[in-house]
């Protein structure tokens, strides 16, 4: 009988939905049928889950680790010192935007998160420039710049190769993808959860459900857990990521450009079981460029298009406002 049970318990862990873990450089050094597997599997998982995991891929380790030093830093700077570094104006696209001042959308209660933007530089050329915000730079932290830039340029990096995959697989033209994030808003955001000891917690989460807003998002690194997808059947599934993995998931403006689907998956970020734990995440939005414009692609028309067209700026205004950020 015990025997037994021990079968039954291992069986359903074996059935139990997990998010799909796959190899990036499998893709970038592997032959055609390497390519093809890697392809397969991305496009299956991110329709399936709306997430998956890289186990392997191009982001130095050594960058992200010394990001986040700097992140721990900031954060445990005195309020009046981080507040210098918040402006309304910028709607929270750039700089701090402080603890509860964003919401998701639709609902009223404040996250328990406060979170820094950093985003594209662009040449003088660029026809973005002063499109997008200017950076804002921490000048208590130095090392702050060069440090997030290198992550940036990085995480910039592995998006198109992402993406490029992501088009073969909804037989888009060579270069799709990569033309339309050239110059595009992407953010590196880096969020501080602090303990959640003495906040209302019966109403607020860490970060309550939501969809992002972006193509895709990729997160490295993250401290703790807490992280949950809404799966397809209503249930919430944890997200779990070792050390140096990269999560992924789609957002609204791949949702809109394929149809759904690549849905925009519901995630949340619960709050711990000890009110004394802090938590540090940092995530990429692949934004493409502000003038994109975000119509269904011919490949997932199917028996209608779902939603109507509108340029990726408009979009992020919108969704902005929708968040309390605007």
């Amino acid at each position: 009988m015990e025997t037994q049970t021990q079968e039954t318990m291992i069986q359903e862990q074996d059935s139990k939905r997990q998010v799909p873990e796959l190899s990036l450089l499998s893709y970038i050094e592997g032959g055609a049928s390497d390519k093809t597997k890697f392809i397969d599997a991305l496009f299956g998982g991110l329709k399936d889950y709306g997430f998956i995991i890289l186990k392997d891929h191009i982001i130095d380790q050594g960058k992200v680790d010394l990001a986040y030093e700097y992140v721990h830093e900031f954060f445990q700077l005195p309020e009046e010192t981080k507040l210098k570094y918040y402006n309304q104006e910028m709607a929270g696209q750039r700089g701090l935007t402080p603890f509860r001042r964003e919401h998701a959308k639709d609902n009223p209660n404040p996250d328990l998160k406060e979170f820094w933007h950093v985003g594209r530089e662009l040449s003088a050329a660029s026809q973005y420039k002063g499109v997008y915000p200017e950076n804002i730079w921490p000048t208590e932290i130095p090392e702050f710049k060069k440090a997030f830039m290198e992550l940036y340029s990085a995480m910039d990096a592995t998006s198109i190769v992402l993406l490029e995959a992501i088009g073969v697989a909804l037989d888009v033209k060579p270069g799709f993808f990569k033309e339309m994030i050239h110059d595009g808003n992407s953010i590196l955001r880096t969020i501080h959860y602090p303990p959640t000891k003495g906040q209302d917690t019966n109403n607020s989460i860490r970060a309550a459900a939501h969809e992002d807003i972006n193509l895709i998002t990729m997160l490295v690194g993250a401290t703790s857990s807490g992280l949950q997808l809404l799966d397809r059947d209503g249930t919430w599934l944890d997200v779990n990521s070792k050390p140096g993995q990269v999560v992924v998931d789609t957002g609204d403006m791949m949702s809109r450009l394929t149809n759904n689907i690549l849905p925009a998956t519901t995630h949340r970020v619960v709050n711990p079981d000890t009110d004394s734990e802090r938590r540090y995440s940092m995530p990429y939005f692949v934004h493409p460029h502000s003038k994109a414009m975000l119509s269904c692609l011919d490949s997932c028309v199917g028996n209608g298009r779902k939603f109507d067209d509108i340029t990726a700026g408009d979009f992020l205004v919108q969704r902005l406002i929708e968040i309390g950020l605007m």
